[in-house]
């Protein structure tokens, strides 16, 4: 583990002219018309000298998502010691250096295509080291959550600049202490274990939020960085539902205005908030595509 530090507050910033640029086309009336779009970058992970992967980023925080997709590979563990993460815009590369050998030629043959967009990958022994986690105890109140929701929705974020993005928040009961977006939700959420292992944040009273579904890899890259409560506004697969129920996490969906489905772990919810002071979720941070049975 890294040493302790002061973690800081990541929130997103739309207004970063490296994220996105201007594109011209026409509309369905034929006018011409100008609009923001995100901008991807091929990033290249190496672990010492072993290239392990190459990402489709938006590339604001490289370091965070590096260290987080190696955590929540299982190529890195929370214990390990980084002795150094360099960056090279240049060359579009990051380079983790660890003060222990590491090798993962065989690991890197077996591998499963993920249900998340932008081409995530899963490795074969992740699964069990899933289910060898103890989730901590803690609670979700329904006040916390409507307030989170309302909060996150109304943020400043590339989502509302210039959509085809995906976001997650890292919330201390209602407050969002780390907010991070890319094209691919797995990319957003990897920074945001990157970002607890650098400065050695405890997730235990930590609330994850996604806008994307409640798929398996979500699942596990939430019970992989120790945090009891996966909250999205959008909805849930099959296999991420089994996985949860599993491991005991709380796993909350569809969470727009005054509605939310717990499939897992409702033990976890204190229901405190007055249904009558809840207002309903503007149109205006209706995802593209979004009904009421996703």
């Amino acid at each position: 583990m890294t040493a302790k530090t002061t973690a800081p507050i990541i929130v997103p910033d739309p207004d970063d002219p490296r994220l996105t640029e201007r594109v011209v086309g026409v509309d369905q009336t034929g006018a011409r018309t100008e609009i923001k779009v995100p901008v991807e970058r091929p990033l290249t992970l190496y672990l010492n000298a072993q290239e392990i992967v190459t990402m489709m980023t938006i590339n604001d925080y490289p370091e965070y998502l590096a260290l987080g997709y190696l955590l929540n590979q299982n190529m890195l563990k929370y214990d390990d010691v980084v002795t150094e993460v360099e960056y090279d815009d240049d060359l579009e590369v990051v380079v983790v250096r660890t003060a222990h050998h590491t090798n993962f030629e065989a690991k890197l043959k077996k591998r499963t295509q993920t249900s998340g967009c932008a081409q995530g990958t899963a490795f074969g022994d992740l699964l069990e080291a899933v289910e060898k986690v103890a989730l901590p105890k803690a609670e979700l109140r329904t006040s916390w959550l409507y307030q989170m929701t309302h909060t996150i929705n109304t943020m400043p974020s590339l989502y509302l600049e210039a959509g085809a993005i995906h976001g997650c928040v890292l919330c201390k009961e209602s407050t969002p202490v780390c907010y991070t977006e890319d094209v691919g939700r797995h990319n957003a959420v990897d920074k945001i274990a990157g970002w607890i292992y650098r400065h050695n944040v405890d997730p235990s009273d930590k609330i994850l939020y996604t806008t994307g579904r409640l798929t398996s890899e979500m699942v596990i890259k939430t019970v992989r960085m120790g945090i009891p409560i996966l909250v999205s506004r959008s909805g849930f697969t099959a296999w991420g539902v089994d996985l949860a129920r599993q491991v005991g996490l709380t796993l909350v969906g569809r969470a727009r205005g005054k509605r939310f489905i717990a499939l897992s772990g409702q033990e976890r919810i204190v229901y405190d908030q007055n249904l009558d002071y809840v207002e309903e979720e503007s149109m205006r941070h209706k995802r593209k595509g979004e009904t009421d049975n996703d």
